[in-house]
């Protein structure tokens, strides 16, 4: 083991043991690299670019504490969550719970167990509050992560009702209303407008600057309660960028509005849209930039939709436009693959049926934890870049004899 004063520190393992530590001490003094046991442990402390032992030891003995209140906070153990923060109330502060904001914001999120707030993990939220923990943590990151799911709606009650702000800025970027726009969630939505959020909380230099309605349309998930977002944030007076009719009609649903417009105008069942800059996923950079109103419906997952302007006579390989360094040009079916847990698979189905050509090869933005990636494929090609948990998607294409 190296312990050169010029080697960069190690980072300590993701659950350090402090036996663990002394016995590597121990190995140094017997390799002869250290005078005694105090030299060895000191230079395992500065190993892990910690200043002495004491140091070090104090930081995996509190590591050590975070773990035991993390593991009462998930068995809904008050009494145990009690007597460690009374003991130590720094643990109210501790890095604990999503970006680590603190244990209350772990609290409010219900995540382990995943399940509706108890009445004991109400308590404990409760007690926490009234003994030392901050309900505006992280910027309300408490009530951020309760906001994420209508089943956490009673934790967001209590939230608020200790003070929490339902117009905070999470992180200083992140409207907390934003929280249940992402994940499509129109329970939470609604509640939060209830409570006075506020739908069009543009901020041009905030990391996501729009609305809520344009958070919710360009949000990664694909749901069947996207139409109902969409119409709660409207009726609030909600406002959006993507203010394009025939492709609002589509996702809220209506397509008796959609109808109405292709009957107005035939046109529409061709046209191109360069304004759509939304469509992506949480793994693929995609978008829906030069695409028409069945690229949309493919994306969405909107079974209906696409039928419907199948049967109006769109053309079912129909490609978005080829921006200046040849990408793009990609037919619907290529978002209808590579969606999460096989949401497009039904899509895929009857735009195969329909005769969607599967051997047309494209340049298409790659992952979306590679920005820049550039990748020539078909769509089998495609959808397996972005393979879902059972891989359906995939094994339809295959057997209908798809090119990759």
């Amino acid at each position: 083991m190296s312990t050169h004063p010029q080697d960069a520190p190690r980072p300590l393992p993701d659950r350090p043991n402090l036996r663990h530590l002394k016995g590597q001490a121990k190995d140094l003094l017997k390799a002869g690299d250290a005078r005694s046991l105090t030299d060895a442990q000191f230079k395992i402390a500065r190993l892990y670019g910690f200043a002495s032992w004491p140091k070090l030891k104090a930081h995996v003995d509190a590591l050590e504490e975070i773990g035991q209140l993390k593991q009462a906070i998930d068995t809904n153990n008050l009494p145990r969550v009690k007597t460690l923060m009374t003991r130590n109330p720094a643990l109210h502060r501790a890095p604990l719970g999503y970006n680590k904001n603190g244990p209350l914001t772990w609290v409010a999120e219900c995540r382990v167990p995943w399940e509706q707030p108890t009445p004991e993990r109400l308590a404990m939220a409760k007690w926490m509050i009234e003994n030392g923990s901050d309900v505006h943590q992280g910027a309300d990151g408490p009530l951020m992560r309760a906001a994420l799911f209508g089943h956490r709606i009673p934790m967001m009650e209590l939230l608020a009702s200790h003070g929490a702000d339902v117009n905070a800025e999470w992180n200083g970027y992140f409207p907390i209303l934003f929280a249940p726009c992402e994940t499509v969630e129109p329970a939470p939505i609604q509640w939060l407008l209830d409570h006075g959020a506020n739908p069009n909380c543009a901020k041009p230099n905030r990391k996501y600057p729009g609305t809520a309605l344009d958070y919710v349309i360009a949000t990664y998930g694909r749901s069947e309660q996207l139409g109902a977002c969409i119409d709660i944030l409207l009726s609030a007076g909600g406002v959006t960028r993507h203010n394009v009719p025939p492709v609002l009609d589509l996702l809220r649903n209506r397509l008796d509005r959609l109808a109405e417009k292709l009957d107005a105008d035939p046109a529409l069942l061709h046209q191109r849209f360069p304004e759509l800059d939304f469509g992506v996923t949480g793994r693929r950079l995609l978008s829906l930039r030069g695409a028409t109103l069945l690229h949309v419906a493919a994306e969405y997952g909107n079974l209906a939709a696409v039928a419907l302007l199948l049967d109006r006579g769109a053309d079912v390989n129909a490609q978005a436009t080829v921006d200046e360094q040849g990408i793009g040009g990609q037919t619907p079916i290529f978002h209808a693959v590579t969606q999460f847990d096989d949401w497009g698979l039904p899509v895929a189905e009857l735009l195969a049926e329909r005769g969607a050509d599967l051997s047309l090869r494209v340049k298409l933005p790659g992952h979306y934890q590679r920005p820049g990636e550039v990748v020539e494929c078909t769509p089998l090609g495609y959808a397996k870049l972005f393979p879902s948990s059972e891989n359906k998607t995939v094994g339809f294409l295959l057997d209908r004899g798809a090119p990759a």
